[in-house]
């Protein structure tokens, strides 16, 4: 597999994401996807395998407002699923391969796309609490 671009957020506020509030989750998976697929043309058949935990802070903001009888916003159950991002970003960017979310294996996922033919490049999101790294491959030989 080869390595055709990289984007990275390390730490601080990202730029917010219309449609995303109360967490920084989001925001940064755009941040260094973005910063990785400016590096790129967006020609090619690209998915995406988003790796992480999901958004930890919006989920519990939901338990809580649950467990207090509050009602939650809509936004909140929209955000809380990372494929919303993950289609977000798609949708913006007008990649047309198939969008994945995995907790563990991002470059496994990414081969199975690529040796199946459901994508000529995957854009492989990692985000944990605090970063988050995107990387651009493809099957082509390094």
């Amino acid at each position: 597999m080869k390595t055709l671009a990289e984007g990275r957020w390390d730490g601080g506020e990202p730029p917010g994401v219309p449609g995303f509030v109360g967490s920084a989750f989001n925001p940064m998976v755009v941040a260094a996807a973005e910063r990785c697929l400016n590096q790129v043309d967006a020609e090619a058949l690209t998915g995406i395998v988003l790796v992480g935990d999901g958004d930890r802070v919006s989920a519990e903001h939901v338990e809580q407002a649950v467990a207090e009888g509050k009602r939650i916003g809509p936004l909140y159950f929209f955000q809380s699923v990372p494929n919303s991002i993950a289609g977000w970003i798609a949708a913006k960017w007008e990649l047309r391969g198939p969008v994945v979310c995995v907790t563990e294996g991002g470059l496994e996922e990414a081969a199975l796309l690529l040796d199946d033919g459901d994508a000529e490049r995957v854009l492989i999101v990692e985000v944990d609490a605090d970063h988050a790294f995107a990387r651009m491959v493809s099957g082509d030989p390094v």
